[in-house]
């Protein structure tokens, strides 16, 4: 089983590499002409990471009796 420590570690190396994908896409949509294409594939990239990240904050919630 995977221990908090290991969870939040994961967790912030997602996020790192969202941060760079929208640093990415934001200097390829800005550079003339971009490749709509590879953006698309970095933003689906983006959007996969923030899923999995979603799944590792809900993990590290504790879970509340309602």
């Amino acid at each position: 089983m995977i221990g908090v420590n290991e969870l939040r570690v994961q967790l912030e190396e997602l996020r790192s590499e969202h941060r760079d994908l929208d640093e990415a896409i934001r200097a390829m949509e800005e550079a003339s002409p971009f490749n709509q294409l590879q953006i698309q594939r970095l933003k689906k990239r983006k959007l996969a990471l923030k899923d999995q990240m979603i799944k590792l904050e809900s993990k590290l919630l504790p879970d509340i009796i309602a």
